[in-house]
């Protein structure tokens, strides 16, 4: 008698555990839905999402860019703040940094006297002479307006243009596929590959806006990280007493003299 009811309640038992293990997989498979409060960008190609984030890179009012570019076989260190009007921040080349600020048309170039008098010193390895210094010296940490003439102008003033520097880099290549969700500075991101990666790797932003939030080039030309966007800053031209008029052309720094 006590072996049946022993075996009744075991029974009546058994009923709402299963009950509980079954409603608890239910529970697990909808927490595991990994588009669930996201703004739906996983579940498009990714087509679709390259599309949508080079679409809203291109509306948006503003943008940090920091990481390290390769181009011409030259490693640049970036940390800039772009919008349409221009831009300011800084880059590393080599053994040198300098600053950028650009309003509209108007490109200025700030950097420390190592950098001026190495870019007077003539040949590569050529020891500046004392006029080169006394010259770098007054340069020093001031702002140098670059001409518009200047051979360099095209090039620096590229650091500081949103749409030249986001077109440039935007671009994977080869097939492109999904990959892995991942999170990039806090955000939860759906990465898109070029090429199974060999083509570069996109995250875009899986919350609010599809932004490009991170970028591995292909090649390993570098690994770029995107923020602060649509978040204004001020461009703000610099006083007299901050700038230092070089001329009509400046010296070329080293990545111009390898050229």
């Amino acid at each position: 008698m006590s072996l049946l009811l022993s075996s009744g309640r075991s029974r009546r038992a058994a009923l709402p555990v299963a009950l509980c293990v079954g409603l608890a997989a239910v529970l697990t498979a909808c927490g595991e839905d990994p588009d669930k409060g996201t703004n739906g960008l996983g579940k498009l190609s990714a087509t679709e999402i390259e599309r949508k984030a080079q679409s809203a890179a291109a509306t948006a009012t503003a943008v940090r860019l920091s990481g390290s570019l390769v181009t011409g076989g030259e490693t640049y260190k970036l940390n800039m703040q772009l919008k349409k009007s221009g831009g300011i921040g800084t880059v590393t080349s080599k053994d040198s940094t300098f600053q950028l600020l650009r309003i509209e048309d108007e490109l200025y170039l700030k950097a420390d006297a190592g950098f001026w008098s190495h870019a007077d010193g003539g040949a590569e390895g050529e020891e500046p002479t004392e006029d080169d210094v006394s010259a770098a010296e007054k340069l020093s940490d001031k702002y140098v307006k670059v001409p518009e003439g200047d051979s360099s102008y095209e090039q620096l003033s590229g650091f500081t243009d949103k749409r030249v520097l986001l077109d440039g880099i935007l671009a994977l290549h080869g097939k492109l596929t999904k990959g892995d969700r991942a999170r990039i500075g806090g955000q939860r991101t759906i990465k898109v590959n070029g090429g199974e990666g060999d083509g570069g790797t996109l995250d875009v932003s899986l919350e609010g806006v599809p932004y490009p939030l991170q970028l591995v080039r292909a090649g390993g030309a570098g690994t770029v990280t995107l923020s602060d966007w649509g978040k204004d800053f001020v461009l703000e031209a610099p006083s007299k007493e901050e700038t230092v008029d070089y001329g009509s052309r400046l010296p070329k720094t080293d990545d111009e003299q390898d050229q």
